[in-house]
């Protein structure tokens, strides 16, 4: 049985992506309007061949993969997180970790595709795998309009332009 505050909780997955900044921005705005609470969490985990990494320690990963996350907070909130934000640090592999993580949250939100910067932090498969095995609702969040079609660089959109205005075919 569920409890109260289960369904006041919304987990994201983050990874320092565009899609994944869009996501906590959306599940902050779901929450506030449904007074629940927001965890951002970022999952690493270590590279294959992980026993000398373990031997050497886990600072230099846990401090990377944290540095991602409080670099996407404050693009997505700026440099004070609101009241209803936390965020995690999860040792782990982002599937699975984020579908456990939905049995005690009322919705799962993932960005459609990410890069993360960092190894193991990848969520463009990970947000169909939460989709099909979730334990709760699963929003999955694209990247903003403006970040996929960036403006025209300089000289490219103006050599086009001009040759459409000499008659010239442009092979752009």
């Amino acid at each position: 049985m569920a409890t109260r505050s289960q369904h006041d909780k919304i987990v994201v997955g983050v990874d320092g992506s565009d899609a994944s900044i869009e996501a906590l921005r959306q599940a902050h705005r779901l929450a506030s309007a449904l007074g629940a609470n927001v965890e951002g969490w970022i999952c690493w985990d270590f590279p294959v061949g992980h026993e000398a990494y373990e031997m050497m320690g886990r600072d230099g990963f846990s401090h990377q993969a944290s540095e991602i996350l409080q670099d996407a907070m404050a693009k997505a909130f700026g440099p004070e997180l609101p009241r209803n934000v936390r965020t995690r640090l999860v040792l782990g592999a982002a599937r699975e970790s984020l579908i456990e993580a939905s049995r005690f949250a009322s919705l799962l939100v993932v960005g459609r595709r990410g890069h993360g910067g960092f190894n193991g932090l990848l969520l463009g498969s990970v947000s169909a795998a939460c989709v099909a095995h979730a334990h709760c609702p699963v929003l999955v969040v694209h990247e903003p309009e403006a970040a996929k079609h960036p403006e025209p660089r300089p000289g490219v959109a103006g050599a086009a332009t001009r040759k459409a205005q000499t008659g010239q075919r442009s092979t752009i």
